[in-house]
C-alpha cells in the first residue's frame, strides 16, 4: 500500500502544480520503456544458457577425444572448446574453404543432421601420423586422394561414435556418418536462412594446431532444446552418479582387445648365419620339445600352454596361470 498523504501535503502539492513550481510528469512515476531492435533475419533460437550446456556437452565429448584419438596416432591429443555462437547456415558456408572436410552425421533419433568441419591441417597431421609421419602439416592446401579421404573416414567414424556418451545426460542418441564431403556446395543439409549453433574445439596435436567446428541446427536440436540447460543437465547427471559404475567399467573393460603371444621358443645365431638361411634349415631352440610355452598378455607373461593344433589352426592349451605375486 503506498504512503498515505496528510491534508496539508496535498494542499501544498496541489499549490506547487498551480504555480508551475512542479511539473506532473516528474511525478506520475512512469519511466520510458527500453525498446529493443529484432532482427527477423537472425531469430534468437539459442539463448546463452542453450550455449553453455552445449559448452559442458563439448568439453566432455573434447576430454574423450583427447583420451581415444591418440591410440589411432600414438601422440598426444590436446582438445578444448574455443568459442560457441550462432550464426545462419549461409554465414557458416561461405566461411568455409575449399577444399574442406565435412562430416554429415545423421543424429538419430533427432530429425536432421549435424556438420562436423574438421580443419585441413589437421586432418593433414592425422594422415601423416597414420602413415608413419612424424604427423605435420602440408604447406599449402590441396585435394584430398582417395587413400588420405579413407583414413579421414575411419578417424571421422571413431569420433563421431564419441558424440554418443556426452549426449546421453540430454537425449539418448546414435548418431551415424553419412558421408564426408570436401565441397561446401554438397553439404547443403538445411535452408540458408535457418539458425544453427556452431561450437569450435581447438585440437593440438604435437606441434600442428587447428579448429574443428560443430554446426548444430535449431531445426535438429527443436525437440530437446527444453533439456538444454545446466539445471536439467546436471540433475540428470546427478541420478547417473547413483547408478553402479563398477559393474559398468567391468563390462567396458572386458570387450577391449587385447594382444595375446605364444613364444614357443628363443635362439641366438650370428648374424653371418642369419643371413644365409635358406628353406628346411632348422633352429635349434632353448626349449623341450614337452616343456610348456610362455603365453604373454601384452608385454607380461601370463600363462603357460602346450601347443597343438584345433582343426586347421594352431592352438595352445592352458596349463597353468601365473599370479602376479609370481
Amino acid at each position: 500500500m503506498g504512503e498515505v498523504l496528510s491534508q496539508n501535503e496535498i494542499d501544498n502539492l496541489l499549490a506547487a502544480l498551480s504555480s508551475g513550481d512542479l511539473d506532473v510528469d516528474s511525478i506520475s512515476g512512469e519511466e520510458e520503456k527500453q525498446v529493443r531492435n529484432y532482427d527477423f533475419g537472425r531469430p534468437t533460437k539459442f539463448s546463452k544458457e542453450h550455449l553453455r550446456t552445449l559448452e559442458i556437452i563439448f568439453e566432455h565429448y573434447g576430454r574423450l577425444i583427447s583420451t581415444n584419438l591418440p591410440v589411432y596416432l600414438r601422440k598426444n591429443v590436446q582438445v578444448t572448446v574455443a568459442s560457441s555462437e550462432t550464426v545462419t547456415f549461409n554465414e557458416f558456408s561461405n566461411a568455409l574453404s575449399n577444399p574442406v572436410i565435412l562430416g554429415i552425421i545423421n543424429f538419430e533419433p533427432l530429425n536432421g543432421n549435424i556438420i562436423m568441419d574438421l580443419a585441413t591441417n589437421i586432418a593433414y597431421a592425422m594422415i601423416d601420423r597414420m602413415l608413419g609421419g612424424a604427423g605435420q602439416a602440408l604447406d599449402k592446401a590441396r585435394d584430398f586422394s582417395e587413400i588420405e579421404m579413407t583414413i579421414v573416414q575411419r578417424i571421422l567414424i571413431m569420433m563421431v561414435s564419441l558424440l554418443r556418451e556426452p549426449w546421453k545426460n540430454v537425449v539418448d542418441v546414435s548418431p551415424v556418418l553419412q558421408r564426408v564431403e570436401t565441397n561446401p556446395q554438397f553439404a547443403q543439409i538445411i535452408a540458408p536462412n535457418e539458425m544453427i549453433a556452431i561450437i569450435t574445439l581447438n585440437l593440438k596435436i604435437g606441434d600442428v594446431e587447428g579448429f574443428m567446428n560443430i554446426c548444430l541446427p535449431f531445426i535438429t536440436l527443436e525437440d530437446v532444446m527444453d533439456k538444454l540447460n545446466t539445471k536439467y543437465w546436471f540433475s540428470t547427471m546427478q541420478e547417473n552418479r547413483d547408478e553402479n559404475f563398477e559393474d559398468y567399467i567391468e563390462s567396458m573393460i572386458r570387450r577391449v582387445d587385447i594382444p595375446i603371444r605364444a613364444v614357443l621358443g628363443k635362439s641366438v645365431i650370428s648374424v653371418n648365419d642369419f643371413m644365409n638361411l635358406q628353406v628346411g634349415d632348422c633352429l635349434r631352440l632353448d626349449t623341450k620339445v614337452d616343456s610348456d610355452m610362455e603365453i604373454y598378455v601384452g608385454n607380461i607373461k601370463k600363462f603357460t600352454a602346450l601347443p597343438g593344433a584345433n582343426d586347421d589352426s594352431y592352438a595352445v592349451r592352458i596349463t597353468s596361470v601365473i599370479r602376479e605375486e609370481e
